[in-house]
């Protein structure tokens, strides 16, 4: 047993298992315990919860039942850090009580029930991460006293209702992905004057999307991927000139993709220094919180993209709606910072415009399921970071383009489903590419194929037609001859 005194006691991943060790509990001046990313397991001990320790991080670990009300009469406590482990059961009443909490982490847990209210009395709370639990509930605490609340974190929980409006003015980042909330959005969500990031994935919000949300002027990240949302998307979100991620995909928009999406400014030129949720992650010197990753449709598959680069990506993804029109207005070619433009699974009904080719800064460009004609704009082979196009299922003619970045996207079923394309990329040789008797080759199997088809009906009408005459002379007079005999034997 160690005899000296700690003030600070830092195990993190050093393979540690079983319960947390006792001989800690004799630590009398220890502040900070730092015991994540490890295998210990069982519950919370009694003893910890009466130590009057500032900052417990134990994220990561084996840990399990449920948590003890004594820790939150703590008045010392300002970390709470509990990610992913096995905790379970409702939080306890009290935990209002802690009031000098600054940072409370309790994602990835098995913690049901709601939230309790008195949770609205810890004043100084700036980061509140309950995500991926079982809380459930129609109502949300009234966070609206929180002044200091920048960070909230709900997602992937049961929560039920329409979407409570009791969120402080001072939000800068609110993730409510991921439940059952249904109804509108709130005019009163714009309240929210200082909110940088909004996502509301994966719910039941139903309604237009309203004008008002264009009056939160410094959102950088708007996510409502997978709800019911209705109508067009309004020519206002073009005021919004921090937006630099926009993910409207799977809902039920109709109309046109707007022509002033060209003014989103922050997709035009990515800065070189951005604005890093309003510097509130790095405000508690101790502890550096780790925000989980934006999941988002990347080159065909889900991926998460890591906060500490997110402020490199430009996003826009309109995909799985009913929008019409053009692909993207020419005035979408200004975007020059986009890596991703999604408009698949749509009734857009253009050409490809050749202003995509302006886009210099495109990796992923996804056209496909739509009913675009014409041929593959060449200008499109100037993207020399382009790595998918997918242009399959549309009503696409002409040569597949060649050269460049182009060569590299030889996928076959990225041009599947266009009768007219033809290229290397699909093994289907385009007429200019033939030497002139190969090409009269082709034609005369063209116009061959076309005879014998035409042969083919041919015969298979007569047969057809012959095979019908022959019922109708074998069967019907037969069946006549018999009914007269009937007849006449009954006369007799």
């Amino acid at each position: 047993m160690p005899k000296f005194m700690l003030s600070e006691l830092s195990l993190n991943s050093c393979g540690l298992v079983r319960k947390i060790p006792y001989w800690i509990s004799k630590q009398k001046t220890l502040q900070t315990l730092d015991l994540s990313k490890n295998q210990l397991e069982g519950m919370f001990p009694q003893w910890l919860a009466k130590m009057e320790v500032e900052h417990v991080i134990l994220s990561d670990n084996r840990l399990t039942g449920s948590l003890p009300p004594r820790l939150f009469d703590s008045q010392n406590l300002i970390v709470l850090s509990l990610s992913q482990n096995n905790f379970h059961g409702e939080l306890p009443s009290n935990i209002g009580n802690a009031t000098t909490i600054g940072i409370l982490m309790l994602d990835a847990n098995n913690f049901s029930g709601k939230v309790p209210e008195s949770i609205t009395n810890i004043k100084s709370l700036y980061l509140l991460d309950l995500s991926s639990n079982k809380f459930s509930s129609n109502t949300l605490p009234n966070f609206s006293s929180n002044e200091n609340l920048g960070i909230i974190d709900l997602s992937s929980n049961e929560f039920l209702g329409e979407i409570s409006t009791k969120f402080p003015y001072g939000t800068i980042f609110l993730s409510l992905g991921k439940n059952k909330f249904s109804g509108n959005l709130s005019r009163k969500l714009t309240n929210m004057r200082k909110l940088e990031y909004l996502d509301i994935l994966d719910n039941k919000i139903i309604h237009e999307l309203p004008n008002s949300i264009c009056q939160i002027s410094i959102l950088q990240i708007l996510i409502l991927r997978n709800n019911s949302l209705k109508g067009s998307i309004p020519d206002c979100i073009s005021n919004l000139t921090s937006l630099r991620i926009l993910d409207l995909s799977n809902n039920h928009l109709v109309g046109e993709i707007p022509a002033k999406f060209g003014n989103l400014i922050a997709m035009v030129e990515t800065p070189n220094e951005f604005p890093y949720l309003g510097g509130i992650i790095v405000s508690n010197p101790i502890f550096k919180p780790e925000i989980h990753d934006l999941i988002v449709d990347w080159k065909k598959s889900k991926q998460g993209l890591s906060w500490d680069n997110l402020k490199i990506y430009s996003l826009l993804d309109l995909s799985m709606n009913q929008l019409s029109g053009e692909v993207v207005p020419s005035l979408l070619g200004s975007l020059k910072a986009l890596k991703l433009l999604n408009v698949s699974h749509n009734n857009l009904n253009r050409r490809i415009p050749a202003s995509l080719g302006d886009l210099k800064n495109l990796e992923s460009l996804d056209l496909s399921h739509n009913n675009l004609f014409g041929s593959i704009p060449q200008s499109l082979a100037k993207l020399q970071q382009l790595t998918i196009l997918d242009a399959s299922n549309n009503k696409l003619t002409g040569k597949i383009l060649v050269g460049n970045q182009m060569d590299t996207m030889n996928v076959p079923n990225f041009y599947t489903n266009n009768s007219g394309l033809c290229g290397m990329q699909i093994q289907v040789p385009c007429p200019e590419d033939l030497s002139p008797t190969k090409r009269l080759e082709v034609e005369y199997k063209v116009t061959w194929f076309s005879w014998e088809g035409l042969e083919i009906r041919y015969a298979v009408g007569f047969f057809v037609t012959v095979g019908i005459l022959y019922l109708i002379e074998y069967f019907v007079p037969a069946k006549l001859i018999d009914r007269c005999s009937l007849q006449r034997r009954q006369g007799v």
